[in-house]
């Protein structure tokens, strides 16, 4: 079992930058792949990132690739997500996942999001 607690979500203004944390409970995090979606108001959860269990595999999806950057740090349980160059379709709910797969979907287990707004 693992829980997961987001943070980092915030207002910022398009061409911004923040940082999402994802802190994981339990002894096992280092043996699981780690992954962010996003849902946006009235679109389906999508798949944003993901690394695998030693951080020396990295996805991404198209829409953040050169802009977003997944790395975890398994002494401190957290994983992160570096988001740059923010622009306003980037404002969404973002999810931390674990899985012991790292895949785009069918994850095991979600913490309960932090908001993201960029404003134009």
């Amino acid at each position: 079992q693992v829980q997961l607690v987001e943070s980092g979500g915030g207002l910022v203004q398009a061409g911004g930058s923040l940082r999402l944390s994802c802190a994981a409970s339990g002894r096992t995090f280092s043996t699981y792949a780690m992954g962010w979606f996003r849902q946006a108001p009235g679109k389906a959860r999508e798949f944003v990132a993901s690394i695998n269990w030693s951080g020396g595999s990295t996805d991404y999806a198209d829409s953040v690739k050169g802009r977003f950057t997944i790395s975890r740090d398994n002494a401190k349980n957290t994983v992160y997500l570096q988001m740059n160059s923010l622009k306003p379709e980037d404002t969404a709910g973002y999810y931390c996942a674990a899985n012991i797969l790292m895949r785009r979907s069918g994850w095991d287990y979600w913490g309960q999001g932090t908001q993201v707004t960029v404003s134009s």
